[in-house]
């Protein structure tokens, strides 16, 4: 057997043993081994193998699938570009601590640095944004290198999957391959190549000692802000809110949406005059990374904060808290009567404001489709960054979905292909229906995720459009102001024109154009395969009708 195969089938091999179970390929000479490793374990029934000719879409694709099922998923790709390609994923994982197995095929050394064919240098190519960089070293045929190169690979998954006592979040394997990259018949090696006995991992991780739970000694008029994070912690946050009567502002994306304490428009109530300074809590227990709102900003950086990283990171943006927490505390306080009635009567009245809004609008604009794609009940959403997840923050998804979306560093970058790993992994373990929502420049910015090859699993994913024909975020911002007019459209409306009817032909994508309330409710009905909806809206009436939600929530809570 030649070096490259040995190590290649050994390294995928170990990453099974340790719980891979979804691998994402792009195609390419150098990373042949890796490749040819993992059609066979895909051909075993070990793994589920994607391929992708994109390599950011099939980042992308990665991180959907490592975010949905909440395992570690390897990305391989070859020499050059390509692995520079990787990179706006390679952050997001970092930042939204979403475990990504990355090997990037490389020239043996004495290729580097003499102007071979593709050849860059991917020494610690991404920075601080790993948790872990290793340099395989180009395999020769050796006794030891069996053990070297299966702990090594326990030691990337820990690294990736937290289980090395750092937050979870993306490993880089820099692998140098020398010829011959495909494999041969012959067996022989000089020492055995196997695994420890009965799949297990070579190097096995003992958990982590329990500590004892950390005391709440939170006061009785706490507001708890949940922004992007993990199930695990979200739950916690909310089990804590529950028994002590804590309202809770929850951004889409926190993991988990159910309980009684969930204020309803939650970011319109916050934003109506009045309302912050009747009701200044004592403490805000800050949860996640909220990033979405300016409400829910000064609703923390005014008041006495908390925040918890049991994530990772230090979430203090307004740099404002008083303690930061280890984990989310159990409940132990009491609770002051009234102090959570009257955030959810506020959420209640808000709630009814805005739909009475959206259901006469004429418009079929932003939040209308917002509230129709949540209304359609899918048990997955991936939302885009920007305008969309907003949207969604007024729209109030319900209970049984899970909102998913890159809010690591908030690009727009990646967001179709994250959508359908999401939908693959979701749907993998019994998930149901899937859909996205999205605004056109988001999905223009990742169109190439729809070109899937014929030998490719797709899943039952719904992808809405909104089509605006450009940036509508920037309407409501400051760039939209009378003294910018001359250069508004230009720099930040960024009108297109692309006929995404045409663009969804060209990859064999169900399109479909809604445009009424009456198409809308028609397509979101659930249907198999990968299908785009498109919905048409003006981005200034956008910007009219977000005015007029903000006024009937301010009527409604008694400006």
């Amino acid at each position: 057997m030649n070096p490259s195969t040995a190590l290649a089938r050994v390294l995928v091999d170990e990453l099974v043993r340790g719980g891979l179970r979804e691998a994402v390929l792009s195609p390419g000479s150098r990373s042949a081994p890796l490749a040819f490793a993992l059609h066979r374990a895909d051909a075993e029934g070990l793994l589920r193998l994607h391929v992708r000719i994109d390599e950011r879409s099939a980042a992308f694709l990665a991180l959907g699938l490592a975010k949905a099922s909440g395992r570690p998923v390897a990305l391989v790709t070859t020499s050059g570009t390509a692995t520079a390609n990787l990179h706006p994923a390679v952050l997001e994982a970092s930042y939204a601590a979403v475990p990504l197995v990355v090997l990037t095929a490389d020239r043996p050394p004495e290729l580097r640095g003499t102007g071979a064919n593709q050849s860059v240098d991917q020494v610690k190519l991404y920075g601080d944004a790993v948790r872990l960089f290793a340099e395989v070293g180009t395999p020769t045929e050796r006794a030891g290198d069996n053990a070297y190169w299966r702990s090594l690979t326990c030691r990337v998954l820990a690294a990736a999957t937290g289980d090395a006592g750092t937050r979870p979040g993306p490993v880089h394997l820099n692998v140098g391959l020398r010829e011959p990259l495909v494999p041969d018949e012959d067996p022989a090696w000089t020492e055995s190549l196997e695994g420890r006995d009965d799949g297990a991992p070579w190097t096995s991780r003992a958990a982590a000692p329990s500590g004892g739970a950390l005391s709440d000694d939170l006061p009785p008029r706490t507001v708890v802000v949940l922004g992007d994070c993990a199930r695990d912690v979200a739950t916690a946050a909310l089990e804590l809110a529950q028994v002590r009567g804590f309202p809770v502002v929850a951004e889409p994306s926190a993991g988990a949406r159910t309980g009684s304490c969930l204020v309803d428009a939650a970011e319109l109530v916050l934003g109506a005059p009045g309302f912050l300074e009747a009701h200044r809590p004592d403490r805000v227990l800050v949860i996640g990374r909220p990033t979405l709102s300016r409400a829910v900003g000064r609703l923390i950086s005014e008041s006495p904060c908390d925040v918890v990283c049991a994530f990772g990171g230090w979430p203090d943006t307004s740099r404002s808290a008083a303690r930061v927490l280890p984990a989310v505390p159990v409940a132990t306080g009491g609770v002051e009567a009234g102090w959570l009635t009257s955030w959810l009567n506020a959420g209640m009245f808000a709630r009814g404001a805005v739909q009475d809004v959206l259901y006469f609008s004429e418009d079929v604009s932003e939040p209308v489709v917002a509230a129709a794609v949540v209304g359609a009940s899918p048990s997955l959403l991936f939302v885009g960054s920007s305008k969309p997840v907003r949207d969604l923050f007024v729209a109030s998804p319900g209970p049984s979905a899970r909102v998913l979306a890159n809010r690591g560093v908030a690009g727009i970058d990646g967001s179709v292909s994250t959508a359908l790993g999401a939908a693959l992994a979701h749907q993998a373990e019994g998930g149901g229906v899937a859909y996205a929502l999205l605004g056109d420049l988001t999905f223009l910015h990742d169109a190439n995720g729809l070109v899937l090859g014929p030998h490719e699993a797709r899943p039952d994913l719904t992808i809405i459009v909104v089509n605006n024909d450009g940036g509508a975020i920037f309407g409501l911002l400051e760039q939209a102001g009378e003294a910018y007019t001359d250069a508004f459209e230009r720099l930040f409306g960024t009108p297109h024109g692309v006929d995404l009817a045409a663009l969804c032909a060209a990859t064999g994508t169900l399109h479909i154009l809604a445009t009424t309330w009456e198409d809308l409710h028609a397509a979101l009905l659930p249907a198999g395969g990968i299908r785009v909806i498109e919905v048409r809206t003006d981005r200034q009436s956008g910007v009219i009708l977000d005015r007029a939600l903000r006024h009937a929530v301010d009527e409604a809570l008694g400006r």
